[in-house]
């Protein structure tokens, strides 16, 4: 196949003397780490919630609370468009990409449970703020503490999790990441909807409660252990074969633990990680883990489906509680897929995800598109009961399919594809651009679904035939490949070859 380079033909070094069980230890480092996608799931759910709250809006944006009092029935979405409100989401995102440069140093030198500590106390400061703002200036320098939360946290728990993880059971584990942030959305659409009814303060208490994941994560992050990998890349060897026999539940960790060895000791010699992403032998890695896909995963078009959906169950006569059933279902459906990835990815792989995903995706975006542009074009200010019905069904699929593909596949493969050596500065410029992206979506999504419409569906569909044909001919299949033995596949392929000669070989003292 054009993906080339597949773990079933690649040369592995010591894979097949890797031993492991699974222990009550791993399972419960694990679970306390990945709590640090409920920082971000919250904040993706409440911050869309409170911002269509009237008491919200009349204090901090008058203008958009007196435009939306307005246009009350209609599905015309260029009352929301105000750049001061999207800086509030986006800023967020600004201060995370910003951060997480940060967060590499302290990952790398430190340790990812010292990211993910330091992490959590800025998302806890953000949330106090947040809930106690008095003017416009509070609520951004808020939202800014809350970036830095997720900046430090997007950094380190999806690493954390691929470290901790055995190869074999990998693209479940760090799919945990994914799972706590779709729960968090969940609990953020629950709480949204009963503090919407609390008048007028019911919004300070939504952004307050982002206290609480982040008290969660750091008193479970001071009981953490800290990942092999990392403490070998400290040079505390000793410490780190210790983790890595309680983690694997065996002494049987030679051949593992050599494989740290040989990777730590090629980190080392890196004196610039950031520098040395750019080199030709590392190619591949910036351009699939870094650049290609936390880019292409804000372009699949979530945001465009996630914002139409009250209207189609407004549709459907659910009223006033239309944003609540809408949030709830493709929450749910987010939760769904998730767990759909977490049982099956090891076993299919990640390229089938993407691909048949990217598929589904396309043909869905394609009927909204078309559904939207014979009913909406007719003038109609509501849709009738039937096409509601219809495309209630076809944002369940997509919504299921992005759940089970780029959403928990954009966070895993980037976290599996770089070397030791560059691994916290390859994470950073994945967190970096996926900010960057998502902060982009969040400041001109509003202002190009009012002026394109139903043209943005078929915009969307458009760039994921182009992330799918990426997947297609240049990611190799990662599942089952030890992390420390990943940068072996890119000998294997039939493109990036020619960037990478032999892999640890002729490292440079960059």
């Amino acid at each position: 196949m054009a993906g080339g380079g597949f773990a079933d033909g690649a040369p592995l070094k010591r894979a097949h003397l890797y031993e492991y069980r699974i222990t009550g230890y791993f399972i419960a480092a694990c679970f306390v780490a990945a709590l640090g996608g409920s920082l971000f799931g919250y904040d993706l759910g409440v911050s869309g919630g409170v911002t269509s709250m009237d008491d919200f809006l009349e204090k901090f944006f008058p203008k958009v609370f007196r435009r939306k009092q307005l246009h009350l029935k209609e599905t015309d979405y260029c009352k929301y468009d105000n750049q001061v409100l999207t800086l509030f989401t986006s800023s967020l995102y600004f201060a995370a990409l910003v951060s997480t440069f940060s967060a590499s140093y302290v990952t790398r030198k430190r340790g990812r449970r010292a990211s993910i500590l330091v992490g959590s106390v800025s998302f806890f400061l953000g949330g106090a703020i947040n809930a106690a703002a008095m003017n416009v200036a509070m609520l951004i320098i808020g939202r800014i503490f809350l970036g830095i939360g997720i900046g430090f946290g997007n950094q380190a728990v999806p690493l954390y999790l691929s470290e901790m993880a055995p190869a074999k059971i990998r693209g479940a584990v760090n799919q945990l990441f994914q799972l706590t942030t779709c729960l968090g959305i969940l609990i953020a659409n629950f709480i949204n909807y009963g503090t919407d009814k609390i008048h007028p303060w019911g919004w300070r208490l939504s952004l307050g409660l982002a206290t609480v994941p982040a008290t969660l994560m750091f008193i479970g992050g001071l009981f953490l252990p800290e990942t092999p990998n990392s403490l070998v890349e400290q040079g505390r060897m000793e410490e780190g074969r210790t983790v890595l026999e309680k983690i694997r539940g065996t002494t049987k960790v030679d051949a593992e633990f050599a494989d740290l060895v040989d990777a730590s000791n090629a980190a080392r010699a890196i004196k610039h990680p950031f520098r040395n992403l750019l080199q030709r032998k590392n190619r591949p890695q910036l351009v699939i883990g870094a650049l290609g896909i936390p880019a292409f995963q804000q372009l699949t078009g979530m945001n465009s489906i996630l914002f139409y959906a009250p209207v189609m169950f407004q549709s459907l006569g659910f009223g006033s509680d239309a944003a609540l059933y809408s949030s709830t279902i493709t929450s749910a459906a987010l939760v769904l897929a998730t767990f759909i990835s977490m049982f099956l990815v090891d076993k299919f792989g990640r390229r089938a995800f993407f691909l048949e995903a990217g598929a589904e995706m396309i043909c869905c975006l394609i009927a909204v598109a078309v559904t939207l542009a014979l009913k909406l074009d007719q003038g109609e200010e509501e849709l009738p009961k039937g096409v509601g019905i219809f495309l209630v069904i076809v944002i369940c699929i997509f919504v299921l399919a992005y759940g089970r593909s780029w959403g928990p596949l954009g966070w895993l493969v980037p976290s599996e594809l770089f070397p030791l050596e560059t691994r916290s500065a390859g994470q950073s410029m994945v967190v970096c651009v996926n900010m960057l992206f998502t902060a982009l979506i969040a400041q001109c999504f509003l202002a190009a679904m009012c002026h394109l419409r139903y043209g943005i569906f078929l915009l969307f569909a458009g760039l994921i035939v182009i992330m799918s044909s990426f997947i297609y001919f240049l990611l190799p299949e990662t599942k089952q490949v030890p992390i420390e033995e990943v940068y072996l596949l890119w000998q294997n392929h039939w493109f990036w070859k020619r960037f990478v000669k032999d892999g640890r070989q002729g490292t440079q003292h960059v």
